[in-house]
């Protein structure tokens, strides 16, 4: 007899939460609020790599770390070219 929907991973075996959290605040983070979220993805990434071993979902982890700290890298760029042109200031004349 056939079975379907037959999976080679065990049952019960779950995806590591904060290897989910660090990849969705790397993603979100490279569009708004990269210094808040920057830094948690990083932080879940790293929690998340060291127990990818017992719960799974090492790759997500690391690509939320790399995420996390592009996210970092980008906030310090987009700080460094509003000082070099003198910030982000409108001006309305009158």
């Amino acid at each position: 007899m056939t079975s379907y929907g037959n999976s080679s991973a065990p049952a019960g075996s779950r995806t590591n939460g904060l290897a989910i959290a660090s990849l969705v605040c790397g993603i979100v983070g490279l569009f708004f609020l990269n210094i808040v979220l920057g830094p948690l993805a990083i932080i879940f990434g790293a929690v998340a790599v060291r127990q990818a071993g017992a719960k799974g979902g090492g790759g997500m982890a690391k690509a939320g770390l790399v995420l996390g700290v592009v996210d970092v890298i980008l906030f310090i760029v987009l700080m460094a070219f509003a000082a070099s042109s003198g910030g982000f200031s409108w001006y309305v004349g009158g």
